[in-house]
């Protein structure tokens, strides 16, 4: 791992981060405090999908925070106007639930972004956006690595408007002139990710299992490839692209540079926490119509443009997220 880039200071800068009660939206707030930039918390603190208030403990004092919903269009052009930097994190990320309720989606993933970007347009066209999309929206890869220029095959209604969304923040930027950009996240784990339930987060409800003594069921033969990011890292390659009018129009893919077989991630999990077993289980059908076989990044082009890489190796990473749940579990369940 690496630390051949720096972010810069942001005093005297104001930010916005919305959904910044959930897992990478709470990470990218402490991350912004610590630059010094004055930061607004917008969160609509939705059932299920990962807003607590133990994120931003350390904070608290620090921030000021917006317990509304994206939907409200009102509210959303209110919360950006005078903002420097517009980080949006926001969204649901249950694949599954995606299936069972798309209209659901379509507003958390789509109308959400959309109120973002046209608030901006219109009330505040000098904002840096940056969005965080996600790998889902590539699908089941037809080659490997996967960077900018790999086809997308959304396999589910989530990774879809995860995918339109990120093309309406580079098509803002070329038909309005806002400085908006996307970063394609691959497979994050850490601090502050909801440990509540399995359906988005899964290697943190991983670690609960693990931490609980309980066994992890991976299903199929678990020899499927992967990547994951530190979710540090992942906000670090946000406030990189927010600091650089180089990014502006672009959309980053970003990695980990180790590739793993999903059973011996598990492995790892089990034997760092010191607790907890793993069985393999057959694929239930609803799972195996979306999974998408092997899958990792190539980071080259964010590397290039902008300098970042991971600093965070997949050992050091999982020590740090096993140790803050050891000691704050009862806050997560």
């Amino acid at each position: 791992m690496s630390d051949t880039y720096s972010l810069e200071k942001m005093q005297g800068k104001k930010a916005i981060v919305f959904g910044g009660l959930g897992f990478l939206g709470s990470t990218m707030a402490h991350k912004l405090v610590g630059l010094g930039a004055e930061v607004t918390v917008f969160d609509g603190m939705l059932p299920d999908l990962g807003a607590n208030m133990a994120n931003v403990t350390e904070i608290k004092n620090k921030i000021s925070i917006v317990k509304k919903k994206m939907s409200d269009s009102k509210a959303v052009e209110a919360a950006v106007k005078g903002q420097d930097f517009v980080m949006n994190c926001a969204g649901q990320s249950t694949h599954g639930q995606s299936m069972v309720d798309p209209f659901n989606d379509i507003e958390a993933n789509l109308l959400a972004s959309l109120n973002v970007l046209e608030a901006c347009r219109k009330y505040n066209d000098t904002a840096k956006i940056v969005f965080a999309g996600t790998r889902a929206e590539i699908g089941a890869p037809k080659t490997l690595p996967v960077d900018e220029e790999t086809t997308p095959h959304p396999m589910d209604i989530y990774s879809v408007n995860k995918w339109a969304a990120s093309q309406y923040h580079i098509l803002y930027n070329s038909y309005y002139g806002l400085n908006s950009c996307a970063i394609r996240v691959s497979n994050c784990y850490g601090p502050r990710s909801q440990m509540q339930h399995p359906k988005f987060g899964i290697m943190n409800w991983f670690i609960r299992l693990a931490l609980e003594g309980k066994a992890i069921k991976v299903f199929g033969d678990g020899k499927q490839i992967r990547d994951y990011n530190f979710g540090e890292d992942a906000v670090d390659a946000m406030v990189l692209a927010v600091q650089s009018s180089k990014s502006n129009g672009k959309l980053y893919s970003i990695g980990s540079g180790e590739k793993i077989a999903f059973i011996d991630f598990i492995k790892k999990i089990v034997e760092i926490a010191g607790s907890g077993s793993y069985e393999l289980v057959e694929w239930p059908d609803e799972k195996k119509k979306i999974d998408i076989g092997d899958f990792y990044a190539d980071f080259s082009l964010i590397k290039k443009e902008l300098g970042w890489q991971p600093k965070t190796s997949l050992d050091t990473g999982l020590r740090k997220t096993i140790d803050f749940y050891r000691k704050r579990l009862p806050e997560y369940l």
